[in-house]
């Protein structure tokens, strides 16, 4: 039985796509996914499942949140290695001064592909610093994301793959979690 990772893209942001995390884990519940734990109000849940074929199990969650709440929500589901592997790859890792609140991971739905890959890396977007590896984009504001040169939602639209992003703080939060659940077998 593996742990999983979903985030769910564009769930509680202003007045629109508006979730209880108490409804969410009973959804997933439903599709008999076990031990649902949510992380902030922003779609990330964490469980446990049999299911082998992700691409699937996405489908199944994005087509119960429409049924359920009404609205089309893009999810992306990572395993606790792959997020540990997301972490593991960080750019900035090893240089001083980086704030975590400052570091944002897009994760993307599929594999963009290295021509799409190639055409986001030439976004000019000083002082704020884009780096795309594989399935992500780690993006560093180092005025904050309040005043960003980039506008990191742009990211999935021109890799022309749907995506969410979350901080670095709930990224190492939410591999946490996993890595306990994992650790609780």
């Amino acid at each position: 039985m593996g742990v999983i990772i979903s985030m769910l893209r564009g769930v509680n942001l202003g007045p629109h796509n508006r979730v209880k995390m108490e409804q969410l884990r009973r959804l997933y519940v439903s599709l008999k996914l076990r031990e649902p734990q949510t992380y902030v109000q922003s779609g990330n849940v964490i469980f446990r499942t049999d299911e082998r074929d992700l691409i699937r199990l996405t489908k199944r969650i994005e087509s119960a949140i429409e049924k359920e709440f009404g609205f089309q929500s893009d999810v992306v589901l990572r395993s606790t290695a792959e997020l540990r592997e997301v972490i593991a790859r960080n750019p900035f890792a090893k240089r001083r001064g980086i704030e975590p609140s400052r570091l944002l991971v897009t994760f993307l739905a599929g594999d963009p592909g290295e021509e799409a890959r190639v055409a986001a890396r030439a976004i000019k977007c000083a002082p704020d610093e884009l780096w795309i590896d594989g399935r992500e984009a780690y993006i560093y504001f180092p005025n904050g994301v309040g005043r960003p040169k980039l506008s990191w939602h742009m990211i999935p639209k021109i890799l022309k793959v749907s995506g969410t992003g979350r901080n670095w703080n709930s990224v190492t939060k939410m591999l946490g979690m996993a890595e306990k659940m994992e650790a609780a077998k």
